[in-house]
């Protein structure tokens, strides 16, 4: 029997792939959503700190260990402020009220009940203190009444002197959410996020250990308290049909696989080796591997890493900066052969880089750190054979020779925490998936280095400058015999990356200049349900420094300007965003999404010697935009818009926040 050509059907789609990452780079890449009003003038920054730590994780310790509130001098003896609303911007999310805000505070549009009433389950109500090897663990059952939508709700209140947290909720072994938390103001900070956990229907219909993961300490110096509400919310809606695609039959974790004793089942790397071994039914008709990363210590601010070489360049003066470079890529392997990858977006989380850049707007991705999707249905006639096989997930930075050339490394510096799963959709029982081993075509990226590293006049190591080029392309296809059909299937990437970066000041000031740009797609004509494509760019510019007067006194500055751009298309596995907007009888038929956001804020943070005071500003500003596509009816695509935000803050309040849903101004916008 002859089957069509593999190798030129899968170069063909990543040919497609690499001209679109070329049209991101070129023309997205530092595209923003249109602004609406003229944007408020931005504060200045420029300017030195004690031996050791990455410089950007210093500035997180300082701050949080120093400074009470961010935004004024914290020797204010009684504060009756009140509770700050803090928030992260985001499209709404379906409930059964219709398109909600993310914050559960503002009321939906009127007259848009998109939904049944549904039930709403309280799945935890818990302080978290000391609580490092001590996560929250319950029972859930299933409720009382038919769903196929599920909305939670997370809501916290701290007040006092906080690190930001990573919070980790689990189902059983499999992680269904990843988030951090805001840190807090000794007058207190609330927030809420809502999440539609849908995809993860099939663990939702069965009973669960339901563990959440919430590391922190109180103590002397950190007095906040961690006090959350959880609360699930199932219901119906005409969006389940709208929406053209079904969550998955089953879900397999690919994690430490703690949750019969009731701890967290997250790998720790590079320490431990991420590897699980599973066997899958052979009745698969697709199947999505799904991973999740979250970078902490020396790793956290990866993305401003020095080359390896580089390492010892400040130990005189500063200390050992965190090494492996400023690139990151995160590699899941099926039996040893890559399968996909993953290039991090770069979440900067409440604490990063200056506390006061992200009070009361958080940053990109902090309340909800997004999965990446790799659609390994191509390897489907090996994974249905009824064998054990392995699946594993790695990260590596860069390795270099000081000068014109680096290389993939092996490993990186601690430490990452890392889950994955694999979502499948089955056929009948008793019927088998067969076909061809998959035909990967993947070569190692290409990568273009070069470092100079200066003295100044008495001879000591002074700047680093260094330029980073990545590219990289895979494909992987097979022939895939299913219940409901045949086909080729195909998995291709296209990604690139540029880093412009510097270290000056024997190591106390730090620029990057950063670019991540990619397009992945899945394929199989033929084959049921297997038709996605997504496109990324999320570039990011930081200068940041710290300097120490003769006297001892301190001073922080920063300016950050991140960006995000992510269009998605067909059978994705985590919700686009669309799903609030399908309800409504008439609503178009979108093909797609598209999300582009960007934010930018300056802050500074000063302290005198002796730490009888501190103070601190802090100004952001976020434009937020997203749009369903739908065909035009001549093969090209029309883009609606459905949600836009234009909002700025200084010294924890917010100073303008405009706001359009569906074409209408938003006037009550006070909490959104």
């Amino acid at each position: 029997m002859s089957h069509p050509n593999l190798m030129s059907g899968g170069l063909r789609a990543l040919f497609a792939n690499w001209t679109l990452v070329i049209a991101l780079l070129v023309g997205l890449s530092f595209s923003h959503p249109d602004v609406r009003y003229p944007p408020r003038k931005v504060v200045e920054t420029d300017v030195k700190l004690p031996r050791s730590r990455p410089l950007l994780a210093r500035f997180k310790e300082l701050a949080a260990r120093e400074v009470e509130e961010a935004s004024t001098d914290n020797i204010v003896l009684a504060d009756t402020r009140p509770t700050l609303e803090c928030f992260q911007v985001a499209e709404p999310v379906l409930t059964p009220e219709g398109p909600t805000f993310r914050d559960g505070l503002s009321a939906p549009t009127a007259d848009r009940v998109s939904a049944e009433a549904g039930c709403t389950v309280v799945l935890m109500e818990h302080s978290f203190a000391n609580s490092y090897g001590f996560p929250f663990v319950g029972n859930y059952t299933p409720p009382d009444c038919e769903f196929d939508h599920v909305v939670i709700n997370f809501t916290v209140l701290v007040k006092g002197r906080q690190y930001d947290r990573t919070g980790v909720m689990y189902l059983g072994d499999t992680e269904v959410w990843r988030t951090s938390t805001a840190e807090p103001t000794s007058y207190g900070i609330r927030w809420v996020w809502l999440k539609d956990m849908t995809p993860y229907t099939s663990l939702w219909k069965a009973p669960q250990t339901l563990i959440f993961d919430l590391e922190s300490i109180v103590d002397d110096t950190y007095t906040g308290i961690l006090n959350t509400t959880l609360t699930a919310t199932f219901f119906t809606s005409p969006a389940a049909a709208a929406e053209g695609r079904t969550p998955a039959d089953l879900i397999i974790p690919i994690s430490e696989r703690t949750g019969s004793t009731g701890e967290p089942s997250q790998f720790t790397y590079p320490a431990q080796n991420a590897t699980n071994t599973v066997s899958f039914p052979q009745n698969v008709k697709r199947a999505v591997f799904t991973v999740d990363v979250k970078a902490q210590g020396d790793e956290e601010f990866w993305w401003s890493n020095v080359p390896q070489s580089a390492i010892h360049t400040f130990d005189a003066e500063y200390g050992t900066y965190p090494g492996y470079s400023p690139f990151r890529e995160v590699q899941i392997l099926i039996d040893g052969q890559l399968a996909g990858v993953d290039w991090p977006f770069p979440v900067i989380y409440t604490g990063g880089v200056v506390p006061q850049l992200h009070r009361p707007i958080v940053g990109i991705e902090a309340f909800d750190i997004k999965e990446h999707e790799i659609d390994i249905t191509p390897w489907l006639p090996l994974l249905c054979d009824g064998a054990d096989h392995t699946f594993t997930i790695q990260v590596v930075g860069l390795d270099d020779d000081g000068s014109s050339s680096a290389t993939l490394s092996t490993t990186t510096d601690s430490e990452w925490y890392i889950t994955g799963k694999v979502f499948l959709w089955l056929d009948d029982e008793g019927s088998v998936t067969t076909g061809e081993p998959p035909a990967p075509y993947a070569t190692d990226p290409t990568i273009v280095f070069s470092q100079r590293i200066s003295q100044n006049a008495s001879g000591a190591n002074d700047t680093i400058d260094y330029s980073i080029a990545v590219t990289r392309t895979l494909s992987i296809s097979a022939y895939v015999k299913t219940q409901g059909g045949e086909g080729v299937a195909t998995w291709s990437q296209s990604l690139s990356y540029s880093n412009n970066g510097g270290v000056y000041a024997a190591g106390y000031d730090n620029v990057n200049t950063f670019a991540i740009a990619g397009a992945d797609a899945a394929t199989g004509a033929g084959l049921d349900n297997i038709e996605y494509s997504a496109s990324y760019s999320y570039p990011l510019y930081c200068d940041s420094s710290a300097a120490y007067s003769p006297e001892g006194n301190l001073t922080l500055r920063a300016s950050l300007n991140q960006s995000e751009r992510r269009e998605v298309r067909g059978a994705s596995v985590f919700p686009t965003g669309l799903e609030a907007f399908l309800a409504d009888p008439g609503a178009p038929a979108y093909r797609g999404s598209v999300l582009s956001t960007w934010r930018n804020g300056t802050a500074l943070y000063e302290r005198p010697a002796d730490n009888s005071y501190s103070t601190g500003v802090g100004e952001t500003r976020q434009v937020f935009a997203f749009a369903g596509l739908a065909d035009d009816g001549e093969g090209a695509s029309a883009s609606t818009e459905l949600y836009y935000r234009d909002v700025s803050a200084y010294n924890d309040t917010v100073v303008g926040n405009f706001v359009v849903l569906e074409g209408q101004v938003v006037t009550n916008v006070t909490q959104i």
